[in-house]
């Protein structure tokens, strides 16, 4: 039996490839990215700080909109400050326990988000198919519990699969072809059997994004049944204008990462899924401020009456 040159050795660091097999687009890839994270900080920002400081936002759908709005900073921030650096850097390595962190955070924040989104589809299904009793039930102390248990929940529930994760033998070679340290890529370069792993992981991911898929269908289901009810066109509208950028955010997550890990897990076809994993991992998070603020007239009148404030100096 022939012993490969890697086999037997521990790895301390990998290499992220990133996308070191198109080279000559280092420089454009590397402005396009930190142009699109400047845009995700500013704006998710842009709307956390409108929520905070205008009253009339002071609602549950925006108390879970903040809460959103800053996973999707932490998320992003996870991965693309490394992502820049491997982009233009000679030495494109990251420690194990960094690369260990980094998929913690990315599993743990990615399904908050998918937990979240099936906590405000629940709020959108109160307010429009019990909205007498909404303000009874949706309480400031409960949106809080709501909120908190879903991130106390993701976080803990993917230390289940960091677990085992963080036991196997890592052997060579230990190049990752991605740009951030997700779970196949790791699993793959183990020595040891990892099907215990694998099947803690997939038990864990399904129950975190299936569940809340299937929460978040019935709960629009629901939704629909109610609005088509509603006699005049008027209501009907106003009624789905509540929910249309909820339901568009859901369908744009839930697509993309359906869709990349869809894609077979050939080399063939590793870029494909690098560029699925760029859909949610920075698309995504920059497109959910320009979705929910784009026809909300809420944040709308919360910007120009924030716009319309002059500086104490100026006064």
């Amino acid at each position: 039996m022939v012993t490969l040159p890697w086999e037997n050795q521990t790895v301390v660091e990998f290499v992220l490839k990133g996308f070191s097999s198109i080279p000559e687009l280092n420089i454009f890839l590397f402005m396009t990215f930190l142009i699109l994270y400047i845009l995700i900080i500013s704006g998710n920002t842009l709307i956390v700080l409108l929520v905070l400081f205008s009253s009339p936002l002071h609602t549950p759908m925006y108390f879970f909109l903040v809460n959103l709005s800053f996973l999707e900073m932490w998320y992003t921030s996870n991965i693309v400050p490394k992502m820049l650096l491997i982009i233009l850097a000679r030495r494109k390595t990251i420690s194990v326990a960094g690369c260990l962190a980094q998929f913690y955070f990315f599993g743990s924040l990615a399904a908050t988000e998918c937990l979240l989104l099936a906590v405000m589809s629940y709020d959108r299904y109160l307010a429009v198919c019990q909205p007498l009793h909404y303000p009874i039930l949706m309480t400031g102390p409960f949106c809080i519990r709501l909120a908190a248990s879903s991130w106390l929940c993701c976080f803990l529930l993917t230390t289940i699969t960091m677990a085992p994760l963080s036991r196997l033998t890592l052997c060579g070679p230990s190049e990752i072809d991605h740009f951030f340290c997700d779970f196949a890529p790791l699993v793959h370069l183990s020595c040891m059997d990892t099907s215990l792993t694998e099947t803690i992981a997939y038990a864990t991911s399904s129950a975190v994004t299936l569940i809340p898929l299937l929460f978040i269908t019935a709960s629009y289901s629901c939704i629909l049944a109610a609005i088509l009810r509603i006699p005049s066109g008027t209501g009907r509208q106003q009624a789905f204008s509540t929910c249309s950028s909820h339901l568009t955010v859901v369908m744009v997550f839930y697509g993309t990462l359906i869709a990349t890990y869809l894609v077979p897990s050939a080399n063939s076809f590793q870029l494909l899924r690098k560029g699925f994993s760029l859909l949610y991992t920075i698309l995504t998070p920059m497109f959910n401020p320009i979705i929910y603020s784009l026809r909300n007239r809420d944040i709308h009148e919360a910007l120009k009456k924030c716009l319309s404030k002059k500086p104490g100096f100026l006064r």
